[in-house]
């Protein structure tokens, strides 16, 4: 009965130590606490010694002490290999070992010269070991078979105990790494300058993935060069110039073949990069990410790590998302930059069409008077034979005279339409093309296009060029009246055979009324750096062309305008 009584005690004991244990997980959110409280549930179940939680570390591939009771200070983070040592040998083969007496027992690795028993059990997550729990005595067959199952039990409950923490730790970092690769995301699709773009991808990799310096190189495709543009390190950026081919690294084997590379230990790898900087700041482990936008290469992001490491899948793929985050911004970046010089471009060709035309208006004026005293000149009939130096003066004059009317008939000339230019085209070739030149002006507007596509196929004869700076015209300013964003309407109709007009509608503010009469007159302008002079230049092309630009409606709801072309004849 004695021997009955003793079992059910001993099966109740470990039945409570099992249920403490696999509270754990509910009580600690950290890991590290959940291991402590396991040993010690371990030393007073059995009166142990010391005892100690020993992991394995997938960059060394050795048992470190993560936890211990009882053992000496210098004991913690000692790093073991796998079979040496009975933690060792456990945690190779996956099998719980008893050592009643450690002297008779080769495997025993004497870290305690006082420790005289030894039982350890293994550590697992899935299939595979991932440590030893371990626990000490000072005297000789203090542990029993008995002892040995109930540890093994203990340890089995840890191991599921861990995975699940450590199952809910990984996702809590996944979610906070999500939700930063969004945020980098929307930051940077919001930045107009390619080396904030770089700067910001090489910070936040070492946020996510915890490194000690990340780098980015731009691919210079014309010299087949890499180039440093951005390097960081957890004080914030260095100033670093480097400059390399990708044939003298192993930074070229990732451009070229547009996959990741890594290497675990940099000073046994030729590399010709960082040289110096990686021997200062003890850099081991290094992961090459390229940067490639519709299979062109953009360039790379480098990250480097202190220590000898092994980036696993979760970190190949974080930094696989943040280079293709990284391509979208950059490209996106080097398009605004074309645009906003696109639209420089046109405010400068604005000023010259204008300048010309002045000079044309003038040369106009100048010619007309010019006729007249030329006219009364040659009536006067001077004598030349009079005076030799009245002769030469008169001579003078003459000739004087006709340089001007040569110089005004120049102008007059160089600001005439050419035909030469003018092509058969369809309508809606003109307005697509249009469309594309200001898609990305759109989106940083929040403008929305629609357009239909009727008239589309009418066949204009025009200078393709002209009728499409007539068009931008319109919609800039139609972008300027929406700052809050809206949306833009091109509405094309053939009404007869002769014509076909273009409706061009936005949901702006509307013009000041004080302007609507005088809405095409040069230098007028209510728009803060505006110049005055794109609806003048607009309808004056349009007229060019046998067409005319119209203001149809303008209300505090939007603004209409109305382009008409004459219809091509056949050819």
């Amino acid at each position: 009965m004695q021997n009955i009584s003793t079992d059910q005690d001993s099966e109740k004991k470990a039945i409570d130590v099992l249920y403490r244990i696999s509270t754990l997980a509910g009580k600690e959110k950290n890991p590290l606490l959940a291991l402590e409280g396991i040993l010690e549930e371990v030393m007073d179940v059995f009166s142990a010694s010391s005892a100690s939680i020993s992991l394995l570390n997938a960059d060394s591939d050795k048992l470190v002490i993560e936890v211990e009771r009882g053992l000496s200070k210098s004991s913690k983070g000692f790093e073991l290999p796998r079979g040496v040592g009975v933690t060792g040998w456990v945690a190779m083969h996956g099998e719980p070992l008893l050592c009643r007496d450690v002297t008779l027992e080769e495997r025993y690795f004497p870290l305690d010269e006082n420790v005289r028993s030894e039982m350890a059990a293994p550590l697992s997550e899935g299939d595979r070991t991932v440590g030893a729990l371990n626990v000490d005595s000072r005297v000789a067959n203090a542990f029993k078979p008995e002892d040995l199952r109930l540890l093994v039990l203990m340890a089995n409950e840890a191991s599921r105990v861990l995975e699940n923490m450590w199952m809910i730790q990984q996702l809590r970092r996944k979610a906070e790494q999500l939700q930063t690769l969004v945020l980098v995301g929307q930051d940077m699709a919001g930045t107009r300058k390619v080396e904030q773009v770089l700067e910001s991808i090489t910070r936040e990799a070492l946020l996510l993935l915890d490194c000690s310096m990340s780098a980015f190189f731009l691919y210079e495709a014309e010299s087949d060069q890499l180039k440093l543009h951005s390097l960081q390190d957890t004080s914030g950026s260095l100033s670093h110039e480097e400059t390399l081919s990708p044939a003298d690294s192993l930074l070229g084997t990732s451009l070229r073949g547009h996959r990741q590379v890594q290497t675990r230990d940099l000073f046994r790898t030729e590399e010709h990069h960082f040289t110096n900087l990686i021997r200062e700041k003890g850099l081991h482990s290094m992961l090459v990410t390229p940067v490639v936008y519709e299979d062109e290469p953009i360039g790379l992001i480098t990250l480097y790590v202190n220590r000898s490491h092994r980036f696993n899948d979760d970190e190949r793929l974080i930094a696989r998302a943040l280079a293709d985050l990284g391509a979208i911004a950059i490209q996106n970046a080097r398009l605004y930059g074309r645009v906003f010089s696109s639209e420089e471009s046109l405010r400068k060709s604005e000023r010259l069409t204008t300048l010309g035309t002045l000079a044309a208006e003038i040369a106009h004026e100048i010619r007309n008077p010019l006729m007249v005293v030329r006219l009364l000149f040659d009536s006067l009939e001077l004598s030349e034979d009079a005076n030799p130096h009245q002769a030469k003066d008169l001579s003078i004059i003459r000739e004087k005279l006709n340089h001007l009317d040569q110089i005004a008939g120049r102008i007059l000339d160089f600001g005439k339409s050419r035909e030469a230019f003018r092509v058969h085209c369809k309508l809606g070739e003109i307005l697509r093309d249009a469309a594309l030149l200001v898609r990305l002006k759109l989106d940083q507007s929040r403008v929305s296009l629609t357009m239909n596509e009727q008239g589309f196929e009418s066949v204009v004869f025009v200078d393709k060029g002209q009728i499409q700076q007539a068009l931008l015209n319109l919609i800039l300013n139609a972008l300027g009246a929406m700052p809050e964003g809206g949306h833009l309407t091109l509405e094309t109709s053939a009404e007869d055979e002769r014509w076909v007009r273009v409706l061009v509608k936005d949901t702006g503010k509307g013009i000041p009324e004080e302007f609507k009469s005088r809405i095409f007159d040069s230098f007028l302008t209510a728009r803060v750096g505006g110049t005055g002079l794109g609806l003048t230049i607009s309808k004056r092309i349009m007229r060019a062309h046998d067409g005319d630009l119209e203001l149809m409606e303008s209300t505090k709801q939007g603004t209409v305008f109305r382009l008409s072309l004459p219809i091509a004849q056949e050819r």
